[in-house]
């Protein structure tokens, strides 16, 4: 069984992917930031249903918390799917922002993505099979005003994607970004109304996190083995 590890699981979205990565038969660690129990709450869903799964609680700015915690989570073996999924937004226009706004956002997308991803990327070539799937945003992809850090941070993990995906590919192990548009989480409340949404989306609806999911599913399969190096954005038609 194929383990996977997916950092901010407790989420909206992060909680769709690891339903529906223990659906396809892969062990789940559900990461959470500090609250082990909402991370626990997803486990119990999933080994209800009948998969697997594990929750863990860390820092994953904290360089030395995060490879503790997979010090002991590798301790059972490689890691071979990995979702980078916690992010945060801190949102102002960049006039009016300051240093920590932009520190706290690029710590936990950006920083964040290298505490995790380096110390599992060795046992993971070793496996020759692996896939590293970094959830972004549309943002990143198009701009947006209010978000310059949250869209650096972003658009960050796509060149990085794209240039570790260089580096892997001869191990078997892909590395994509899926960069999701509005998606009908709890993140989203009060920033858009349906209205709103109608005008900018021409599917004229918010995504579903389960959507989100089933792509990063099919990322993270043997099907989508010739899949590499890509940004695959899923947001109605927004772009």
């Amino acid at each position: 069984m194929k383990r996977a590890l997916v950092t901010g699981g407790s989420g909206g979205i992060g909680a769709a992917i690891c339903r529906r990565l223990a659906v396809d038969g892969r062990h789940v660690v559900v990461h959470a930031n500090s609250g082990l129990g909402r991370a626990q709450a997803v486990v119990n869903e999933i080994v209800a249903a009948g998969g697997s799964a594990e929750a863990v609680a860390f820092d994953i700015t904290n360089r030395e918390a995060t490879q503790a915690a997979l010090d002991a989570i590798l301790a059972s073996g490689p890691i071979q799917i990995l979702v980078n999924n916690a992010g945060i937004h801190e949102d102002a226009v960049f006039p009016g922002m300051n240093g920590g706004q932009w520190d706290r956002v690029v710590d936990v997308s950006l920083n964040g993505f290298f505490n995790v991803t380096q110390p599992l990327t060795m046992p993971m070539m070793r496996t020759r099979w692996g896939r590293i799937i970094s959830i972004t945003s549309v943002a990143a992809v198009t701009g947006n005003r209010g978000q310059v850090n949250y869209s650096a941070a972003k658009g960050a993990l796509h060149a990085a994607s794209k240039s570790l995906a260089l580096e892997l590919a001869s191990r078997g192990v892909t590395v994509n970004a899926v960069a999701p548009g509005i998606i009908a989480t709890g993140m989203i409340e009060g920033a858009f109304n349906a209205e709103a949404i109608k005008k900018v989306v021409p599917m004229q609806r918010a995504g579903q996190p389960e959507e989100v999911a089933n792509l990063v599913a099919f990322l993270a399969s043997d099907e989508a083995a010739y899949i590499s190096g890509q940004v695959i954005s899923i947001n109605g038609g927004m772009i």
